[in-house]
């Protein structure tokens, strides 16, 4: 198989590809970045195979403070328009549904910790297989509306459209599969101020101490990457 050439966005320097980087280099394919909060050019869509849209503590909304959000939403459609695959990870699942033309908004609850996804049933869903829930890493205060003709993957008690897909290339995932546990305490390092008590929100020296739900997690990503190579 010839390399993929795989690039991602970032967003801040504490939420990388975590995960997916390994499987890229397992694989030995291409990965390039662009890096928003160091003003980066984005790259030419010809030269690349795959777009992974990763995570940030901002809105999708907040084209003022960040002026590259606006390119960002251009570039991100474009590139599903011209059919490459899309993966967007949180800030990038909500990347993808404002772009689709889906509202993003703030959620009723902040979600941050490890809760667990139940499988919506509708349909033949690769994020299960046999099962029909278990936990993944949360990090998230805000939400999406479902874009028209997507189907909805995966819901939690606390958000209802947690997974989603467009196509058969383009996939929205609310959650972290990626974290490492380097990621991971970068994560809990920078952004500990947003976990306050509240209801579905969990305290930092549980979230780091869940090591086998890292490499599960992990394991899940892996498992995605693998079918979109493959599809």
């Amino acid at each position: 198989m010839k390399p993929l050439r795989i690039h991602y966005l970032q967003h801040v320097a504490f939420e990388g590809p975590g995960c997916i980087a390994q499987w890229a280099e397992t694989k030995n394919h291409v990965i390039t970045s662009t890096k928003l909060y160091c003003n980066e050019s984005f790259p030419d869509l010809s030269q690349i195979d795959w777009l992974i849209i990763l995570g940030g503590p901002m809105s999708v909304n907040d084209s003022e403070k960040y002026p590259w959000i606006n390119t960002e939403k251009k570039f991100i459609l474009n590139a599903i328009n011209t059919g490459k695959t899309v993966i967007g990870i949180c800030l990038g699942s909500q990347f993808i549904a404002s772009v689709l033309g889906a509202g993003v908004y703030k959620n009723k609850e902040k979600e941050i910790g490890w809760f667990p996804i139940n499988n919506t049933a509708s349909a033949d869903n690769f994020l299960f297989h046999d099962e029909k829930e278990y936990n993944v890493f949360h990090w998230h205060g805000e939400t999406f509306d479902l874009p028209d003709n997507s189907i909805l993957l995966a819901s939690s008690e606390a958000c209802i459209n947690q997974a989603f897909l467009y196509g058969n290339t383009v996939l929205g995932l609310q959650f972290h599969f990626e974290v490492t546990d380097d990621s991971l305490a970068q994560m809990l390092t920078f952004g500990k101020e947003d976990i306050d008590g509240s209801p579905f929100t969990q305290q930092p020296d549980y979230i780091a101490a869940q090591k086998q739900l890292i490499v599960e997690n992990n394991k899940r990503m892996y498992s995605i990457l693998d079918y979109f190579e493959a599809n």
